[in-house]
């Protein structure tokens, strides 16, 4: 029984096979299209997207050319091919405006750019893009069911740029202990927290700060230590504000300890 069951699927594929190998060849464009629906509605996205190709330029302009252009972007979007899918929502959105799927083509437009955004460390041009496409949607329909999906996307994107300011005003508290420029760290580190108020890094941040702000004043001549030894005091007293059981408390504590030593020895 298995063995007939085998006999029979296979058929079946071979069939579909042969009928979507005709439909490549074929020059009637409605065996092309209903091939292609098909094949998007089995979610054979790539052989949908090559008959979509082909047919495309002829319907335009006809009934069916509403839902042939929904369905070849979604298609791109389904195969990851997000830069055309974001283009082709587009277009979908300029061509289409009355259509009832302008919300959903307009909010997967927006989501195509930021399936492109890449990770914090690169270039991140895409996630500003994506950024103006999902504020687009949200301005365009404030009252939309995919509301939520749009803000959480924003949140991301959001987040992943603050972490990449985070990590360049990171980078000149390491660099400083290279170079000795330890103003230069703390101007990043103090307008990342500026630029930032709400930021996930602020704990860290606080404490970098301070971490410039201790080396600066420790490594200064004798003419400015004073008031730089005051000002990394200062630093430190922000960063036990905001946070008391901070997770650099050992660390800041042995700082202090050295700072309130240095600044005796101008009491005396």
């Amino acid at each position: 029984m298995a063995k007939y069951l085998y006999i029979i699927l296979l058929a079946i594929v071979f069939s579909s096979c042969s009928q979507y190998q005709k439909a490549l060849k074929s020059d009637d464009i409605k065996v092309k299209y209903e091939a292609a629906e098909k094949m998007y509605d089995d979610q054979k996205y790539s052989k949908a997207i090559r008959l979509f190709e082909q047919i495309a330029p002829s319907y335009r302009g006809k009934p069916q050319a509403e839902k042939l252009f929904y369905m070849y972007a979604m298609s791109l979007y389904n195969v990851k091919t997000y830069y055309t899918a974001g283009y082709q929502f587009e277009y979908f959105t300029a061509n289409y405006p009355r259509s009832e799927k302008l919300e959903e083509s307009a909010f997967m437009g927006a989501k195509s750019y930021y399936q492109l955004s890449p990770k914090y460390s690169l270039d991140q041009v895409d996630t500003y893009k994506a950024l103006d496409k999902l504020q687009a949607f949200i301005d365009r329909f404030p009252n939309s069911q995919l509301m939520p999906e749009a803000n959480q996307l924003v949140k991301e994107l959001n987040e992943k740029l603050e972490k990449k300011a985070f990590e360049i005003a990171k980078q000149y508290n390491y660099t400083s202990e290279y170079f000795g420029d330890f103003k230069a760290a703390i101007v990043a580190l103090d307008n990342f927290i500026i630029d930032h108020p709400g930021t996930i890094y602020k704990e860290d941040a606080l404490f970098y700060k301070f971490d410039a702000s201790y080396r600066l004043a420790i490594n200064s001549v004798e003419a400015k230590k004073l008031a730089r030894l005051e000002a990394a005091k200062i630093n430190y007293n922000a960063l036990l504000k905001y946070k008391a059981d901070t997770q650099y408390l050992d660390q800041a504590n042995g700082m202090i300890e050295k700072i309130n030593t240095e600044l005796e020895l101008f009491s005396k």
